[in-house]
């Protein structure tokens, strides 16, 4: 990769706040320094790489505890603070647009509510696994600098009567006292519909609860819901949000960009786009993502760190393959 090439990368990676990728290429910088005789150059800069590593592990151990959950909500939530910033996602021009409209009004919530404006909190994320729904939940609390709580499911649902409805109570009341972006993904388990199947005992005890709890929300959180089943929801549970967002496995041209976008420390110009734009059809961004990194780590084992064109296609070949056992 020439060094334009390797600027190029390093202004994409910091711009998408993507540590990892940066500290990438630059190690690619070392090892070309490396063989080209550079060694003093090569060692220098491999030791600010990892000085940046230990920096970035030290900010990560101490900064997670400080809202880790304690006592009965230890099992109920699991606490981070993301880094993925929303220039990381790739999602279709009017799907970006509309989650970057939810957090431009959460930082300027003051303009908002100078004129007796909220923003919108209750989000409710449906597609297909794999298409960026709980990436979107993280992207949105990096941009805002708020924890990300995911919660357990299997530690919310239970067979005794009554008990699901007390954990819940916990979740929401946490809510209001720590504010951050909670995720319940796949809330169908939470909130199917009632149909003969589950009109009765507990599952219909549980959703009456999850839907009163949700409507009466009057915390500063944002609540992100996300299911692959958008059709097993009961139809009470949509108007409990403020927003609801359409997910779909990405086009060629956006799965070229996922792509491309993880592969930024290689060199792509002689990469044959229109071949694996054939083979795309049907990966999930997630699918995508994998490919990438199975792809880059071809490449750096037995390439010589040189990508081509057959090893992507390789990387596809291999993912699709998981989807047919």
């Amino acid at each position: 990769m020439t060094a334009t090439k390797h600027l190029l990368a390093m202004i994409q990676s910091h711009v998408a706040r993507d540590d990892q990728r940066f500290l990438a290429v630059v190690e690619h910088i070392a090892e070309e320094a490396s063989r080209s005789g550079k060694f003093k150059v090569a060692g220098d800069i491999r030791g600010l790489v990892e000085a940046a590593r230990r920096k970035s592990e030290r900010r990560d151990a101490n900064t997670v505890p400080i809202v880790a959950p304690r006592g009965e909500l230890a099992g109920l939530l699991k606490a981070s603070y993301p880094d993925v910033a929303l220039s990381n996602l790739i999602l279709n021009p009017d799907l970006d647009r509309r989650v970057r409209s939810i957090v431009r009004e959460h930082k300027d919530r003051q303009l908002l509510e100078a004129r007796g404006l909220n923003p919108r909190r209750k989000l409710l994320f449906s597609g297909p696994p794999g298409t960026g729904k709980g990436m979107t939940a993280a992207a949105i609390a990096a941009e805002l600098g708020l924890p990300l709580f995911t919660i357990l499911l299997d530690g919310v649902i239970t067979k005794f009567m009554g008990e699901t409805a007390g954990k819940l109570r916990l979740l929401f009341d946490a809510m209001k006292a720590t504010k951050g972006v909670y995720f319940f993904d796949e809330v169908d388990a939470l909130a199917s519909r009632r149909d003969a199947d589950n009109d009765i005992g507990e599952a219909r005890r549980m959703l009456n609860s999850f839907l009163q709890f949700l409507e009466d929300d009057k915390s500063d959180s944002l609540i992100v819901a996300a299911t692959n089943h958008r059709v097993l929801l009961d139809p009470a549970i949509f108007r409990r949000f403020h927003a609801a967002f359409s997910y779909a496995k990405p086009t060629p041209p956006e799965a070229r960009l996922i792509i491309s976008n993880h592969l930024a420390q290689f060199d792509l110009t002689t990469i044959d786009w229109a071949s694996i734009d054939e083979i795309t059809d049907g990966l999930s961004q997630a699918d995508l993502v994998a490919v990438a990194n199975d792809a880059a780590r071809d490449a750096v084992l037995d390439n010589a760190s040189e990508m081509t064109t057959e090893i992507i296609l390789r990387a596809i070949s291999d993912r699709v393959a998981l989807h047919d056992l």
